[in-house]
């Protein structure tokens, strides 16, 4: 190997082995040099020493990984086998601390590897530059046997000026991004930059982050960025608002960013949540978490469930025009097409879930099938004559056993349809699956670990979990039911006044599977109805401003965001807008208060998923025309009506827009700022 000049750095082994390249490293992640250019070592001694000179900036408390920062802008990550941070510690004795000095070649503690091998972990030891593109021109590697200590890379350094164009936030249009390229760029350096992004996903509108350090963050830059509307912070995320093309934006982020692609979380190099320390924080923490759970789980099928609950309200017309009928296989197929997606909720469910919090999707998707199988829901019907009813308490019936112990399962059709219990499932299994793989031997791991996990988990849900949640799930439901059998249009003009503050802050996630369960059984959701008008009234806002506003950008948005509002995804009209100029969003709530009323008053019922004008076959009774669906039209028009006329004379000055635009200029050194 060449000798370095006086402006590279030297690397070295930090164990005994064989060097390899990175690309033959057995972990994805770090092969793909999406975590920097690096190396790797196949080791045959345990004792560990520094591959450079610096400071320790970070030690994992599992002992797996330690971070070290060069005095020449280096950050390197030594990481300590593969996977091997479910052994929570045990093989590793480090004897080091963060903001400790230390030599290249200093020893840095040692790895038990029979241990790792006995646990079914590999060993191989890697280097790697976190801060490659902003730091490296190159990273020589000399590959083959190498001593613990004996250089075996060197790292190339940028000029400076190469380091400042490397930069993610020196980044402009000079690099050749465009369009949704250009924003994804803009955005990811406004977070933070890529190493500080664990996970992304995106719903309708947002584009929802999960980072490692908040604090990291510039709002200002995010915001300003050309197609973003706004940013929100709620349920553990860090929220991009886009609108239309957030799934475009969203592509060109995983395009950049490519281990993000799979949508699982890099927990390793993520610090640990800071615990609460009083009771009210624990709560907030845990309504927090649940809720960021709810969202991850229930985002990736939001649109399905909209078009099953369209189709569903198709076949409803078609059936009522006589176009299809009840008895036929044609009818069969497409109420086989529009309800699926809600019957075998469990399992999608179960999917999502498990992606979320880290454990098996296909296993957990098993569970969800476990719950859903044909002869356990026939368990669930109570007229059953196989069956004896040992006890009936509210609609959970005692009508079987499992060895013995008394098994309640939800009347009708179990667990179909359902939400919580599955994702208390996916919870399960996410604690159980790292005992299961520490302990089963590797070499049967592959047969046994399923196996008993399905076993413990399902029985755990069935037995014990399921019945919990369903029973607290099926209380929730039936004090909203409550509420609105005392006074439908009081409710309505509560929640729809109030109903979109929830999206504000992404809480009305929680409030989806109470629809969802509304649906399932009664059949139908007065609170959807609802929830439609409120969606109808933050368009008739958005409306007001897109024809009384002479400023070319708020047409920009207006227009867009109407339409948007008036097909259910009312997050461009309010982040966009309606927030922005405070009386907006009091005057379309104003509309949707009204709105609600009236949805009480005509006593409105919807039988699908997908709320506002768009949505208008989810109001269509499946036993023919009622009031629901006149109603529901009547709603609409007087809530669009409201909130446009309310905004358009008290909600919207000219002169609101003049003060932010002067306001924009300031922070932008008196640039104009630019549409989005």
């Amino acid at each position: 190997m060449s000798s370095a000049s006086a402006s590279d750095t030297a690397l070295v082994a930090p164990v005994s082995g064989k060097v390899i390249a990175l690309v033959d490293v057995p972990d994805p992640v770090f092969s793909s040099g999406a975590l920097g250019e690096g190396f790797g070592v196949a080791p045959t001694s345990g004792n560990v020493v520094a591959p450079v000179s610096g400071t320790i900036t970070m030690v994992a408390d599992t002992g797996h990984a330690i971070g070290i920062a060069t005095t020449d802008g280096l950050e390197v990550l030594l990481h300590l086998g593969v996977d091997t941070v479910e052994l929570e510690g045990r093989p590793f004795h480090l004897s080091v601390a963060v903001g400790q000095e230390v030599r290249s070649g200093q020893s840095l503690g040692a790895m038990d590897l029979a241990a790792i091998n006995a646990a079914g972990k590999d060993t191989t030891t890697i280097v790697a530059v976190t801060n490659s593109a902003k730091a490296l021109a190159e990273l020589r590697v000399a590959r083959g046997q190498a001593q613990a200590g004996a250089s075996v890379a060197t790292a190339v350094l940028k000029t400076a000026a190469e380091a400042g164009a490397a930069s993610p936030r020196a980044a402009t249009a000079d690099d050749g991004l465009t369009g949704f390229d250009a924003t994804a760029r803009d955005i990811i350096a406004g977070v933070g930059g890529a190493d500080n992004i664990r996970s992304v996903i995106h719903c309708i509108t947002r584009v929802r982050f999960y980072l490692k350090d908040e604090s990291l963050t510039d709002d200002a830059a995010v915001t300003a960025t050309e197609g973003v509307i706004d940013v929100a912070r709620a349920g553990g995320q860090y929220q991009v608002v886009i609108g239309a093309t957030v799934g475009d934006v969203y592509d060109a982020v995983i395009k950049q960013v490519p281990r993000l692609a799979e949508g699982a979380e890099d927990m390793e190099a993520a610090p640990a949540p800071p615990r609460p320390t009083t009771p009210i924080g624990w709560i907030k923490y845990g309504f927090s978490s649940l809720i960021g759970v709810i969202t991850g789980s229930m985002i990736p099928v939001i649109g399905v469930l909209a078009a099953s609950g369209i189709l569903k309200g198709i076949l409803a017309l078609l059936t009522q025009f006589n176009v299809v009928d009840t008895g036929t296989s044609t009818y069969t197929f497409i109420d086989a097409m529009a309800s699926s997606m809600f019957y075998f909720l469990p399992i999608i469910i179960g999917f999502t879930s498990a992606r979320r919090l880290g454990a098996d999707p296909i296993i957990v998707a098993i569970i969800g099938g476990v719950l859903t199988f044909p002869s356990v829901i026939s368990m669930a019907d109570s007229s059953a004559a196989d069956y004896h009813v040992i006890a009936r308490i509210g609609r959970t019936v005692f009508n079987s056993d499992f060895f013995g112990i008394p098994v309640s399962l939800p009347e009708g059709n179990a667990y179909a349809y359902s939400i919580f219990p599955i994702i208390v499932a996916a919870w399960l299994a996410s604690k159980i699956e790292p005992w299961l793989k520490k302990w089963i031997p590797a070499v049967v791991r592959s047969i046994f670990a399923p196996l008993l996990e399905i076993f413990i988990v399902s029985t755990l849900v069935l037995v014990v979990f399921g019945p919990i949640v369903m029973t607290i799930s099926g209380a929730i439901a039936q004090a909203v039911s409550w509420v609105l059998s005392l006074s439908y249009p009081v409710a309505g003009l509560l929640i729809g006044g109030l109903y979109q503050c929830l999206v504000i802050f992404g809480l009305h996630w929680a409030v989806i599977p109470i629809i969802s369960q509304q649906i399932a059984d009664p059949g139908f959701s007065p609170l959807n109805a609802i929830v439609s008008a409120s969606m109808i009234a933050q368009g008739g806002g958005a409306l007001a401003l897109w024809i009384k506003a002479k400023s070319p950008r708020i047409k920009q948005l207006a227009g867009p965001a109407t339409i948007s509002a008036l097909c259910g995804v009312t997050e461009p009209a309010m982040y966009g807008l309606n927030l922005k100029y405070g009386r907006v969003f009091i005057t379309a709530s104003i509309g949707g208060a009204v709105g609600g009323l009236l949805t009480g008053l005509f006593d409105v019922n919807m039988w699908g998923f997908t709320g506002a004008l768009v949505g208008f076959p989810s109001f269509v009774n499946p036993a023919g025309l009622d009031g629901s669906f006149t109603g529901f039209w009547i709603a609409s028009f007087v809530t669009l009506a409201v909130s446009f006329l309310a905004t358009y004379f008290f909600g919207f000055k000219e002169s609101d827009f003049e003060t932010e635009r002067t306001v924009e200029k300031v922070r932008l050194g008196n640039r104009e700022p630019v549409a989005r």
